[in-house]
C-alpha cells in the first residue's frame, strides 16, 4: 500500500474476500475520511463477505464494510459495526501521519 511516497506493507487474511482483492490489484483509489479514524471507499465489484462483529478495531486494519467498502483504518477504537477481515498493515508507526486529515489516494499493489 502506498500513500504519497510512504509503502506499508500488508499481510492479507487467509480468506476469499482477501483473495478477491488481491485479484483486483494493483489498485489505485481516492478515499475519504470518516470519523477521524478511517479512509474509505467503494471498490469497482463487491467481494464475498465473512462479516463479523471484532469488538477492537486496531491502527492498520483492512477491512471491507458490506461487499464494496474498503476500509483502512488508523486508530486504535472499540466498534460494534460488522465487517469482514482483509488484512492488516505489517507496522502501521505512521499511518495516521501518511493518511493526514481529509480525502487521500492510495494504491494498492501486489509487490
Amino acid at each position: 500500500m502506498t500513500v504519497d511516497d510512504r509503502r506499508f506493507a500488508i499481510t492479507l487474511a487467509d480468506t476469499e474476500a482477501a483473495r478477491a482483492f488481491f485479484a483486483m490489484l494493483p489498485l489505485s483509489i481516492d478515499m475519504a475520511d470518516l470519523n477521524s479514524n478511517e479512509k474509505h471507499a467503494d471498490l469497482p465489484k463487491s467481494l464475498p463477505t465473512n462479516a463479523s462483529r471484532p469488538g477492537t478495531i486496531r491502527n492498520g486494519d483492512l477491512m471491507l464494510y458490506g461487499s464494496r467498502t474498503l476500509v483502512v483504518f488508523y486508530l486504535t477504537f472499540d466498534s460494534s459495526y460488522s465487517y469482514t477481515r482483509l488484512g492488516r498493515v505489517d507496522d502501521p508507526a505512521g499511518l495516521a501521519q501518511a493518511l493526514g486529515r481529509g480525502g487521500v489516494q492510495i494504491a494498492f499493489s501486489k509487490n
